[in-house]
């Protein structure tokens, strides 16, 4: 193809390329970013003072909504960054294998579920909390989960599934959350890590102040790891934001590009 011919397919291609952008610009700005999040104590100049005391529902409890991030999760907030695993045989080899693959068999590569803790500890999160129940929206694959403060006791035979079945009590202000009934295909950790449908979740969620969370996770498998072993979340509240729609669809196309070693 001749040089000009070339710089006008180029210059076509960099026209249809914007006639896409724009449509979608226009519907993010549509996504209330930026739009400020009422209730949020700010400073002088109108910033949002995340150190301030966290909030309380009307009856006393320790407030949990808003939109959460455990933030730099990827690198230096790795949740599993240092922990001594205690592995079983099978399952250290089934997370090397993993590793050495390329992470091909990552359930996210085919657009599944994320999963319990991993959502939490990776995902942009949203709560919503009454008396009797919590509510976690996912922004990854439009996923959610609930946290039941009823009183109810756990399902003993619970149909599987990626986000379990969870019940919450309060120990001061401290809210334990026990969860099982997990479908043992969701991985940990996008390096690997596999879980099995034995295991068992346990959560101790506090809001040390506006902006910041502790939580405490304790991993009870007993079929992937030889005893319980703990992690920790820090997820930050992030104000002036909401969810987006996350549909993956397949992932068919990139899927036929992943080659294991």
């Amino acid at each position: 193809m001749p040089s000009h011919e070339a710089g006008e397919v180029r210059v076509v291609h960099y026209l249809l390329l914007l006639a896409l952008m724009l449509p979608l610009s226009t519907r993010a700005s549509g996504q209330w970013i930026n739009y400020p999040t009422r209730g949020i104590p700010r400073t002088a100049n109108g910033k949002p003072n995340l150190s301030a005391p966290a909030p309380k529902t009307a009856d006393g409890r320790p407030d949990f909504a808003g939109v959460w991030e455990h933030l730099n999760s990827r690198g230096s907030a790795y949740y599993l960054k240092g922990i001594d695993i205690p592995w079983k045989p099978w399952a250290k080899a089934l997370f090397d294998k993993n590793t050495a693959d390329n992470l091909i068999d990552n359930p996210e590569s085919r657009c599944l579920p994320r999963g319990v803790p991993k959502a939490d500890a990776f995902d942009l999160h949203k709560i919503i909390q009454s008396p009797d129940l919590i509510v976690i929206l996912y922004e990854y694959q439009t996923t959610y989960r609930q946290i039941f403060l009823d009183g109810r006791a756990l399902p003993k035979d619970p149909n599987p599934s990626w986000a379990g079945y969870s019940t919450g009590h309060w120990e001061g202000d401290t809210l334990v959350v026990e969860s099982n009934g997990f479908n043992g295909k969701a991985w940990l950790s996008g390096f690997g890590n596999p879980t099995t449908d034995a295991m068992h979740l346990t959560e101790r969620m506090r809001r040390r102040d506006f902006g910041h969370m502790d939580i405490q996770l304790t991993i009870d498998d007993p079929k992937a790891y030889t005893k319980p072993w703990t992690a920790e979340l820090h997820p930050e509240l992030i104000p002036d934001t909401e969810l987006m729609e996350f549909v993956c669809n397949e992932n068919e196309r990139d899927l036929r590009h992943l080659t294991t070693k």
